[in-house]
Protein backbone atom coordinates (compact mmCIF):
# COMPACT_ATOMS: atom_id res chain seq x y z
CA UNK A 1 0.00 0.00 0.00
CA UNK A 2 1.07 3.70 -0.93
CA UNK A 3 0.59 6.16 1.06
CA UNK A 4 -2.26 9.24 0.08
CA UNK A 5 0.71 11.60 0.20
CA UNK A 6 2.87 9.75 -1.80
CA UNK A 7 5.80 9.83 0.12
CA UNK A 8 6.21 5.91 1.25
CA UNK A 9 5.87 6.56 4.64
CA UNK A 10 1.93 5.23 6.08
CA UNK A 11 -0.19 7.30 8.12
CA UNK A 12 -1.45 5.65 10.80
CA UNK A 13 -4.31 6.62 13.53
CA UNK A 14 -4.11 3.95 16.59
CA UNK A 15 -6.90 4.12 19.22
CA UNK A 16 -6.73 2.79 21.99
CA UNK A 17 -3.09 4.23 22.46
CA UNK A 18 -3.36 4.21 26.59
CA UNK A 19 -4.02 0.62 26.96
CA UNK A 20 -1.53 -2.62 26.12
CA UNK A 21 -1.18 -3.70 22.80
CA UNK A 22 -1.51 0.04 21.54
CA UNK A 23 0.55 1.82 23.87
CA UNK A 24 3.25 -0.87 22.03
CA UNK A 25 1.84 -0.90 18.84
CA UNK A 26 3.02 2.88 18.69
CA UNK A 27 6.40 2.71 19.23
CA UNK A 28 6.42 -0.33 16.56
CA UNK A 29 4.79 1.67 13.97
CA UNK A 30 7.22 4.59 14.53
CA UNK A 31 10.28 2.06 14.36
CA UNK A 32 8.73 0.79 10.76
CA UNK A 33 9.13 4.30 9.40
CA UNK A 34 5.28 5.00 9.68
CA UNK A 35 3.58 8.46 10.84
CA UNK A 36 1.41 8.08 14.15
CA UNK A 37 -1.43 9.48 15.44
CA UNK A 38 -2.98 8.52 18.61
CA UNK A 39 -6.34 9.11 19.70
CA UNK A 40 -7.12 9.65 23.28
CA UNK A 41 -9.79 10.50 25.59
CA UNK A 42 -7.39 12.00 27.89
CA UNK A 43 -4.30 13.13 25.79
CA UNK A 44 -2.07 14.23 28.58
CA UNK A 45 -1.75 10.13 29.31
CA UNK A 46 0.08 10.10 27.13
CA UNK A 47 2.37 12.68 27.65
CA UNK A 48 5.29 10.80 29.37
CA UNK A 49 5.74 8.15 26.80
CA UNK A 50 9.41 7.51 25.28
CA UNK A 51 7.91 7.87 21.66
CA UNK A 52 5.42 10.89 22.79
CA UNK A 53 7.36 13.66 21.20
CA UNK A 54 7.08 11.28 18.03
CA UNK A 55 3.48 10.64 17.49
CA UNK A 56 0.53 13.34 16.88
CA UNK A 57 -1.90 12.87 20.07
CA UNK A 58 -5.26 13.66 19.38
CA UNK A 59 -8.31 14.19 21.72
CA UNK A 60 -11.31 12.29 21.01
CA UNK A 61 -13.52 9.04 21.60
CA UNK A 62 -14.10 6.43 19.19
CA UNK A 63 -18.10 6.74 20.12
CA UNK A 64 -17.88 10.99 19.02
CA UNK A 65 -18.75 10.84 15.22
CA UNK A 66 -17.18 14.31 15.10
CA UNK A 67 -13.94 13.87 16.90
CA UNK A 68 -13.16 10.30 15.41
CA UNK A 69 -13.99 12.06 11.54
CA UNK A 70 -11.17 14.95 12.41
CA UNK A 71 -8.71 11.98 13.62
CA UNK A 72 -9.41 10.11 10.34
CA UNK A 73 -8.14 12.87 7.97
CA UNK A 74 -5.46 11.82 6.12
CA UNK A 75 -5.22 8.40 7.48
CA UNK A 76 -3.76 5.62 5.23
CA UNK A 77 -4.77 2.94 8.00
CA UNK A 78 -6.74 3.06 10.95
CA UNK A 79 -5.70 0.31 14.22
CA UNK A 80 -9.19 -0.39 15.87
CA UNK A 81 -7.61 -1.31 19.75
CA UNK A 82 -10.39 -0.45 21.92
CA UNK A 83 -13.29 -2.31 23.66
CA UNK A 84 -15.75 -1.63 26.41
CA UNK A 85 -14.99 -4.78 28.27
CA UNK A 86 -16.37 -4.44 31.87
CA UNK A 87 -18.11 -0.98 31.34
CA UNK A 88 -21.52 -2.50 32.58
CA UNK A 89 -24.29 -4.62 31.63
CA UNK A 90 -24.61 -2.07 28.55
CA UNK A 91 -21.10 -2.78 27.08
CA UNK A 92 -21.85 -5.17 23.99
CA UNK A 93 -23.89 -2.36 22.71
CA UNK A 94 -21.09 0.24 23.53
CA UNK A 95 -18.82 -2.03 21.30
CA UNK A 96 -21.15 -1.93 18.42
CA UNK A 97 -22.26 1.53 18.22
CA UNK A 98 -18.47 2.73 18.34
CA UNK A 99 -17.71 -0.18 15.54
CA UNK A 100 -20.13 1.18 13.28
CA UNK A 101 -18.85 4.74 14.22
CA UNK A 102 -15.69 3.63 13.72
CA UNK A 103 -16.63 2.34 9.85
CA UNK A 104 -18.81 4.92 9.13
CA UNK A 105 -15.82 7.48 9.68
CA UNK A 106 -13.12 5.27 8.28
CA UNK A 107 -14.92 5.03 4.73
CA UNK A 108 -16.19 8.60 4.66
CA UNK A 109 -12.95 9.67 5.36
CA UNK A 110 -11.40 7.37 2.58
CA UNK A 111 -9.21 5.73 4.84
CA UNK A 112 -7.37 2.46 2.94
CA UNK A 113 -7.48 0.12 5.70
CA UNK A 114 -8.46 -0.89 9.10
CA UNK A 115 -6.83 -3.37 11.28
CA UNK A 116 -8.83 -5.12 14.44
CA UNK A 117 -7.45 -7.17 17.08
CA UNK A 118 -10.38 -9.34 18.14
CA UNK A 119 -10.86 -12.98 19.96
CA UNK A 120 -10.17 -15.96 18.87
CA UNK A 121 -13.54 -18.09 18.78
CA UNK A 122 -14.65 -21.55 18.49
CA UNK A 123 -15.51 -21.91 14.96
CA UNK A 124 -18.10 -24.39 16.09
CA UNK A 125 -19.97 -22.73 18.81
CA UNK A 126 -23.11 -20.99 18.04
CA UNK A 127 -22.57 -17.13 18.88
CA UNK A 128 -25.18 -17.25 21.69
CA UNK A 129 -22.99 -20.12 23.74
CA UNK A 130 -20.13 -17.76 23.73
CA UNK A 131 -19.33 -15.38 26.49
CA UNK A 132 -20.39 -12.03 26.19
CA UNK A 133 -16.76 -10.77 25.61
CA UNK A 134 -15.89 -13.27 23.28
CA UNK A 135 -19.47 -12.91 21.49
CA UNK A 136 -18.74 -8.80 21.52
CA UNK A 137 -15.26 -9.34 19.91
CA UNK A 138 -16.34 -10.82 17.39
CA UNK A 139 -19.47 -9.02 16.47
CA UNK A 140 -17.33 -5.95 16.24
CA UNK A 141 -14.85 -8.09 13.47
CA UNK A 142 -17.94 -8.62 11.72
CA UNK A 143 -19.03 -4.94 11.54
CA UNK A 144 -15.80 -3.40 10.61
CA UNK A 145 -15.58 -6.12 7.66
CA UNK A 146 -18.97 -5.07 6.72
CA UNK A 147 -17.92 -1.04 6.49
CA UNK A 148 -16.71 -1.11 3.21
CA UNK A 149 -13.07 -0.20 4.31
CA UNK A 150 -10.78 -3.53 3.35
CA UNK A 151 -10.38 -4.73 6.97
CA UNK A 152 -7.80 -6.94 8.94
CA UNK A 153 -9.17 -8.63 11.74
CA UNK A 154 -6.88 -10.70 13.59
CA UNK A 155 -8.20 -12.84 15.90
CA UNK A 156 -5.84 -14.62 19.17
CA UNK A 157 -6.73 -16.52 22.01
CA UNK A 158 -4.30 -15.46 25.35
CA UNK A 159 -1.73 -13.07 24.75
CA UNK A 160 1.88 -13.70 26.45
CA UNK A 161 4.27 -10.86 27.38
CA UNK A 162 5.26 -8.52 30.40
CA UNK A 163 2.73 -7.18 31.92
CA UNK A 164 -0.13 -8.92 30.28
CA UNK A 165 -3.44 -9.42 32.13
CA UNK A 166 -2.91 -13.32 31.08
CA UNK A 167 0.46 -13.78 31.51
CA UNK A 168 -0.38 -11.62 35.12
CA UNK A 169 -2.75 -14.55 35.62
CA UNK A 170 -0.95 -17.22 35.18
CA UNK A 171 1.92 -16.17 36.51
CA UNK A 172 0.67 -15.18 40.05
CA UNK A 173 -1.63 -18.43 39.91
CA UNK A 174 1.52 -20.84 39.23
CA UNK A 175 3.82 -18.78 41.74
CA UNK A 176 1.95 -18.35 44.52
CA UNK A 177 0.00 -21.99 44.66
CA UNK A 178 2.33 -25.05 44.50
CA UNK A 179 -1.13 -26.60 45.07
CA UNK A 180 -4.24 -25.73 43.45
CA UNK A 181 -7.76 -26.23 43.43
CA UNK A 182 -9.19 -25.26 40.01
CA UNK A 183 -11.78 -24.73 37.35
CA UNK A 184 -12.55 -27.04 34.31
CA UNK A 185 -11.14 -24.93 32.62
CA UNK A 186 -7.73 -25.87 33.41
CA UNK A 187 -7.85 -28.78 30.57
CA UNK A 188 -9.05 -26.43 28.24
CA UNK A 189 -6.85 -26.96 24.76
CA UNK A 190 -5.49 -23.29 23.98
CA UNK A 191 -3.16 -21.69 21.38
CA UNK A 192 -1.18 -18.68 23.50
CA UNK A 193 1.16 -16.35 21.24
CA UNK A 194 3.87 -13.79 22.07
CA UNK A 195 2.70 -10.29 22.51
CA UNK A 196 5.68 -9.49 19.94
CA UNK A 197 4.01 -11.63 17.55
CA UNK A 198 0.65 -10.33 17.76
CA UNK A 199 2.45 -7.02 17.08
CA UNK A 200 4.53 -8.11 14.19
CA UNK A 201 1.13 -8.61 12.70
CA UNK A 202 -0.13 -5.57 13.29
CA UNK A 203 2.37 -3.69 11.81
CA UNK A 204 2.63 -6.18 8.76
CA UNK A 205 -1.33 -5.99 8.47
CA UNK A 206 -0.88 -2.19 7.07
CA UNK A 207 0.23 -2.94 3.75
CA UNK A 208 -1.86 -5.80 2.54
CA UNK A 209 -3.19 -5.21 -0.58
CA UNK A 210 -7.08 -3.81 -1.21
CA UNK A 211 -8.42 -6.68 -1.91
CA UNK A 212 -7.71 -8.72 0.97
CA UNK A 213 -11.03 -8.40 3.33
CA UNK A 214 -11.10 -11.18 6.10
CA UNK A 215 -9.91 -12.45 9.35
CA UNK A 216 -6.86 -14.41 10.03
CA UNK A 217 -6.06 -16.84 13.18
CA UNK A 218 -3.09 -15.68 14.79
CA UNK A 219 -1.46 -18.20 17.51
CA UNK A 220 2.08 -19.50 18.21
CA UNK A 221 3.61 -23.29 17.61
CA UNK A 222 1.89 -24.72 20.66
CA UNK A 223 -1.27 -26.30 21.36
CA UNK A 224 -1.71 -26.89 24.89
CA UNK A 225 -3.98 -26.92 28.15
CA UNK A 226 -3.94 -24.17 30.83
CA UNK A 227 -2.65 -26.98 32.68
CA UNK A 228 0.02 -27.22 30.80
CA UNK A 229 0.78 -23.87 30.51
CA UNK A 230 0.94 -23.61 34.77
CA UNK A 231 3.02 -26.51 34.09
CA UNK A 232 5.74 -24.74 32.13
CA UNK A 233 5.90 -21.37 34.05
CA UNK A 234 7.09 -23.49 36.82
CA UNK A 235 10.02 -25.12 34.63
CA UNK A 236 10.35 -21.77 32.70
CA UNK A 237 10.50 -20.13 36.39
CA UNK A 238 12.27 -22.84 38.28
CA UNK A 239 9.84 -23.72 40.53
CA UNK A 240 8.48 -27.13 41.44
CA UNK A 241 5.80 -29.10 39.64
CA UNK A 242 2.59 -27.68 40.23
CA UNK A 243 -0.18 -30.17 41.91
CA UNK A 244 -3.36 -29.03 40.17
CA UNK A 245 -6.31 -30.40 41.06
CA UNK A 246 -9.71 -29.76 38.79
CA UNK A 247 -13.13 -28.86 40.55
CA UNK A 248 -15.59 -29.00 37.93
CA UNK A 249 -18.24 -26.88 40.20
CA UNK A 250 -16.20 -23.71 40.12
CA UNK A 251 -18.51 -21.89 37.69
CA UNK A 252 -16.49 -18.87 35.31
CA UNK A 253 -18.30 -16.27 37.93
CA UNK A 254 -16.58 -18.24 40.96
CA UNK A 255 -13.58 -18.98 39.15
CA UNK A 256 -13.11 -15.24 38.74
CA UNK A 257 -13.81 -14.37 42.32
CA UNK A 258 -10.72 -17.36 43.08
CA UNK A 259 -8.64 -15.20 40.12
CA UNK A 260 -9.17 -12.49 41.76
CA UNK A 261 -8.30 -13.20 45.34
CA UNK A 262 -4.88 -14.97 44.01
CA UNK A 263 -3.75 -12.40 41.79
CA UNK A 264 -3.42 -8.86 40.94
CA UNK A 265 -5.79 -8.85 38.24
CA UNK A 266 -9.42 -8.31 39.24
CA UNK A 267 -12.74 -9.84 39.05
CA UNK A 268 -13.83 -7.49 36.66
CA UNK A 269 -11.23 -8.38 33.76
CA UNK A 270 -10.62 -12.13 35.13
CA UNK A 271 -14.20 -12.56 34.61
CA UNK A 272 -13.82 -12.44 30.84
CA UNK A 273 -10.38 -14.45 30.42
CA UNK A 274 -12.14 -17.28 32.58
CA UNK A 275 -15.04 -17.50 30.29
CA UNK A 276 -13.39 -17.07 27.11
CA UNK A 277 -11.32 -20.39 28.35
CA UNK A 278 -14.46 -22.41 28.91
CA UNK A 279 -14.27 -23.53 24.78
CA UNK A 280 -11.46 -24.57 23.43
CA UNK A 281 -9.39 -22.07 21.54
CA UNK A 282 -7.18 -23.13 18.42
CA UNK A 283 -6.38 -21.85 14.96
CA UNK A 284 -8.24 -22.93 12.37
CA UNK A 285 -5.65 -21.41 9.99
CA UNK A 286 -2.57 -19.83 9.53
CA UNK A 287 -2.64 -17.51 6.21
CA UNK A 288 -1.86 -14.60 7.94
CA UNK A 289 1.70 -15.75 6.77
CA UNK A 290 1.18 -15.07 3.37
CA UNK A 291 0.64 -11.28 3.49
CA UNK A 292 3.14 -10.81 7.35
CA UNK A 293 6.03 -14.00 6.45
CA UNK A 294 7.25 -15.66 9.54
CA UNK A 295 11.14 -15.14 10.26
CA UNK A 296 12.91 -17.82 11.65
CA UNK A 297 11.79 -18.72 15.10
CA UNK A 298 8.64 -17.27 14.19
CA UNK A 299 6.48 -17.22 15.58
CA UNK A 300 7.59 -18.14 19.51
CA UNK A 301 7.53 -20.72 21.06
CA UNK A 302 5.15 -20.79 24.44
CA UNK A 303 8.16 -21.18 26.03
CA UNK A 304 10.14 -18.20 24.79
CA UNK A 305 7.43 -15.96 24.64
CA UNK A 306 7.61 -16.80 28.68
CA UNK A 307 11.38 -16.29 28.71
CA UNK A 308 11.05 -13.10 27.16
CA UNK A 309 8.46 -11.69 29.75
CA UNK A 310 10.57 -12.75 32.58
CA UNK A 311 13.42 -11.41 31.60
CA UNK A 312 11.56 -7.90 30.74
CA UNK A 313 9.72 -8.31 34.01
CA UNK A 314 13.01 -9.00 36.10
CA UNK A 315 14.99 -5.97 34.32
CA UNK A 316 11.68 -3.67 35.59
CA UNK A 317 11.56 -2.73 31.53
CA UNK A 318 8.07 -3.50 31.23
CA UNK A 319 6.49 -0.75 28.62
CA UNK A 320 2.35 -1.47 29.39
CA UNK A 321 0.70 -3.38 31.37
CA UNK A 322 -2.65 -4.92 31.48
CA UNK A 323 -3.98 -1.74 33.84
CA UNK A 324 -2.32 0.68 31.76
CA UNK A 325 -5.82 1.62 30.33
CA UNK A 326 -8.15 3.54 32.76
CA UNK A 327 -10.39 1.09 34.80
CA UNK A 328 -14.08 0.86 33.29
CA UNK A 329 -16.49 2.42 35.55
CA UNK A 330 -13.63 4.83 37.47
CA UNK A 331 -14.42 8.72 37.81
CA UNK A 332 -11.93 10.73 35.88
CA UNK A 333 -13.23 14.19 36.63
CA UNK A 334 -9.94 16.49 37.66
CA UNK A 335 -9.08 18.02 40.63
CA UNK A 336 -10.74 20.96 41.53
CA UNK A 337 -7.95 23.53 42.11
CA UNK A 338 -9.46 26.40 43.11
CA UNK A 339 -9.53 26.89 47.18
CA UNK A 340 -12.70 28.12 47.44
CA UNK A 341 -14.17 26.02 44.80
CA UNK A 342 -17.81 25.66 44.35
CA UNK A 343 -18.76 22.32 43.49
CA UNK A 344 -19.92 21.37 46.54
CA UNK A 345 -18.37 19.69 50.01
CA UNK A 346 -14.10 18.86 49.22
CA UNK A 347 -12.52 17.72 52.51
CA UNK A 348 -8.86 17.81 52.65
CA UNK A 349 -6.42 16.45 55.33
CA UNK A 350 -2.91 18.35 55.27
CA UNK A 351 0.47 17.13 56.74
CA UNK A 352 3.56 19.21 56.24
CA UNK A 353 6.83 18.38 57.55
CA UNK A 354 10.84 20.12 57.08
CA UNK A 355 12.86 17.21 56.02
CA UNK A 356 16.84 16.97 56.33
CA UNK A 357 17.73 15.86 52.78
CA UNK A 358 17.99 17.29 49.66
CA UNK A 359 14.55 17.75 47.57
CA UNK A 360 16.35 15.25 45.54
CA UNK A 361 16.18 12.52 48.52
CA UNK A 362 13.06 13.30 48.71
CA UNK A 363 11.36 12.91 45.69
CA UNK A 364 12.69 9.81 44.91
CA UNK A 365 10.92 8.60 48.11
CA UNK A 366 8.04 10.07 46.44
CA UNK A 367 7.87 8.83 43.34
CA UNK A 368 8.58 5.21 44.21
CA UNK A 369 5.65 4.89 46.46
CA UNK A 370 3.84 2.17 46.32
CA UNK A 371 4.46 -1.13 45.11
CA UNK A 372 6.87 -3.44 47.05
CA UNK A 373 7.70 -0.30 48.51
CA UNK A 374 4.25 0.22 50.29
CA UNK A 375 2.53 3.78 51.77
CA UNK A 376 5.10 4.54 54.25
CA UNK A 377 2.24 3.88 57.35
CA UNK A 378 0.33 1.14 58.53
CA UNK A 379 0.98 -1.63 56.37
CA UNK A 380 -1.97 -3.66 57.93
CA UNK A 381 -4.72 -0.82 57.60
CA UNK A 382 -3.35 -0.62 53.51
CA UNK A 383 -3.62 -4.01 53.10
CA UNK A 384 -7.39 -4.36 54.87
CA UNK A 385 -8.68 -1.49 52.22
CA UNK A 386 -7.27 -3.17 49.49
CA UNK A 387 -9.01 -6.75 50.85
CA UNK A 388 -12.30 -4.35 51.12
CA UNK A 389 -12.45 -3.30 47.86
CA UNK A 390 -11.50 -6.51 46.01
CA UNK A 391 -14.71 -7.93 48.23
CA UNK A 392 -17.05 -4.88 46.43
CA UNK A 393 -15.25 -5.57 43.26
CA UNK A 394 -12.68 -2.88 43.22
CA UNK A 395 -9.35 -2.67 41.55
CA UNK A 396 -7.98 -3.58 45.40
CA UNK A 397 -4.08 -2.82 46.01
CA UNK A 398 -2.31 -5.54 44.28
CA UNK A 399 -2.19 -4.01 40.79
CA UNK A 400 1.57 -2.61 42.14
CA UNK A 401 3.95 -0.72 39.56
CA UNK A 402 5.08 -0.96 36.21
CA UNK A 403 8.27 0.54 36.98
CA UNK A 404 10.07 0.15 40.36
CA UNK A 405 11.54 3.62 40.47
CA UNK A 406 9.97 6.01 37.82
CA UNK A 407 6.32 6.96 37.52
CA UNK A 408 4.23 8.45 34.57
CA UNK A 409 0.55 10.24 33.75
CA UNK A 410 -1.71 7.62 33.53
CA UNK A 411 0.07 4.70 35.39
CA UNK A 412 -2.00 2.22 38.02
CA UNK A 413 -0.17 2.43 40.79
CA UNK A 414 -2.30 -0.07 43.68
CA UNK A 415 -5.75 1.38 43.85
CA UNK A 416 -4.71 4.64 42.54
CA UNK A 417 -3.54 6.54 39.41
CA UNK A 418 -1.18 8.85 38.16
CA UNK A 419 -2.89 11.91 37.43
CA UNK A 420 -0.34 14.54 37.07
CA UNK A 421 3.43 14.18 37.70
CA UNK A 422 5.86 17.29 37.74
CA UNK A 423 9.15 15.63 38.19
CA UNK A 424 11.28 16.89 41.75
CA UNK A 425 8.14 18.36 42.84
CA UNK A 426 4.49 17.29 42.51
CA UNK A 427 2.96 13.94 42.57
CA UNK A 428 -1.09 14.10 42.23
CA UNK A 429 -2.80 10.66 41.99
CA UNK A 430 -6.65 9.76 41.61
CA UNK A 431 -8.12 6.65 43.68
CA UNK A 432 -9.45 4.30 41.10
CA UNK A 433 -10.60 2.04 44.66
CA UNK A 434 -14.68 2.00 45.13
CA UNK A 435 -15.54 5.00 47.19
CA UNK A 436 -18.64 7.36 47.41
CA UNK A 437 -17.19 10.09 46.40
CA UNK A 438 -13.69 11.07 44.20
CA UNK A 439 -10.44 10.94 46.29
CA UNK A 440 -6.64 12.26 45.38
CA UNK A 441 -3.87 12.34 47.19
CA UNK A 442 -1.16 14.89 46.45
CA UNK A 443 2.48 14.55 47.33
CA UNK A 444 4.65 17.51 47.05
CA UNK A 445 8.90 18.15 47.28
CA UNK A 446 9.65 21.24 47.88
CA UNK A 447 12.94 23.20 48.46
CA UNK A 448 13.40 24.37 51.80
CA UNK A 449 16.12 26.64 53.70
CA UNK A 450 19.82 25.35 54.45
CA UNK A 451 19.55 22.76 51.22
CA UNK A 452 17.09 20.76 53.19
CA UNK A 453 13.78 20.23 51.97
CA UNK A 454 10.14 20.43 52.38
CA UNK A 455 7.31 17.96 52.12
CA UNK A 456 3.56 18.44 51.89
CA UNK A 457 0.97 15.60 51.40
CA UNK A 458 -2.66 16.94 50.75
CA UNK A 459 -5.66 14.22 50.76
CA UNK A 460 -8.87 15.64 49.13
CA UNK A 461 -12.30 13.71 49.11
CA UNK A 462 -15.14 14.80 47.07
CA UNK A 463 -18.08 13.10 48.78
CA UNK A 464 -20.81 12.01 46.95
CA UNK A 465 -24.49 12.62 48.80
CA UNK A 466 -24.95 11.40 52.44
CA UNK A 467 -22.91 8.86 52.16
CA UNK A 468 -19.91 10.45 50.88
CA UNK A 469 -20.05 12.58 54.36
CA UNK A 470 -20.58 9.69 56.10
CA UNK A 471 -17.43 7.97 54.93
CA UNK A 472 -15.33 11.17 55.33
CA UNK A 473 -16.09 11.34 59.43
CA UNK A 474 -16.30 7.28 59.92
CA UNK A 475 -12.54 7.46 58.39
CA UNK A 476 -10.98 10.59 59.71
CA UNK A 477 -9.77 9.64 63.47
CA UNK A 478 -7.57 7.02 61.35
CA UNK A 479 -5.76 10.19 59.22
CA UNK A 480 -3.63 10.87 62.12
CA UNK A 481 -2.31 7.82 62.02
CA UNK A 482 -2.33 6.74 58.08
CA UNK A 483 -1.60 10.34 56.47
CA UNK A 484 0.50 11.45 59.87
CA UNK A 485 2.56 8.39 59.32
CA UNK A 486 3.14 8.54 55.93
CA UNK A 487 4.37 12.20 56.07
CA UNK A 488 7.08 11.16 58.86
CA UNK A 489 8.36 8.24 57.56
CA UNK A 490 8.11 9.16 53.66
CA UNK A 491 10.14 12.24 55.96
CA UNK A 492 12.57 9.68 58.06
CA UNK A 493 13.23 7.33 54.64
CA UNK A 494 14.53 10.23 52.52
CA UNK A 495 16.94 11.48 55.49
CA UNK A 496 18.33 7.99 55.74
CA UNK A 497 18.10 7.79 51.28
CA UNK A 498 20.97 10.67 51.83
CA UNK A 499 22.63 9.39 54.62
CA UNK A 500 23.02 6.20 52.73
CA UNK A 501 24.65 7.61 49.58
CA UNK A 502 21.69 7.61 47.00
CA UNK A 503 20.90 11.07 46.80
Amino acid sequence: MESKDGSGRLRCLVTGATGYIGGRLVPELLEAGHRVRCLARTPEKLRDHPWAGEAEVVKGDVTDAESLGAAMRDIDVAYYLVHALASGPGFERTDRDAARVFGEQARGAGVRRIVYLGGLTPADVPDQELSPHLRSRAEVGRLLLDSGVPTTVLRAAVIIGSGSASFEMLRYLTERLPVMVTPSWVSTRIQPIAVRDVLRYLVGSAHMPAEVNRGFDIGGPDIMTYRDMMQKYAAVARLRHRLILPVPMLSPGLSSHWVGLVTPVPASIARPLAESLRFEVVCDEHDIAHYVPDGPGQPFSFATALSLALQRVREARVTTRWSSASTPGIPSDPLPTDPDWAGGSLYTDVRERDVDASPDALWRVVEGIGGDNGWYSFPLAWAVRGWMDRLVGGVGLRRGRRDAQRLRVGDSLDFWRVEEIEPGRLLRLRAEMRLPGLAWLEMYAEKGEDGRSHYRQRAVFHPAGLLGHAYWWSVSPFHAVVFGGMARNIARAAVRGQAGGTA
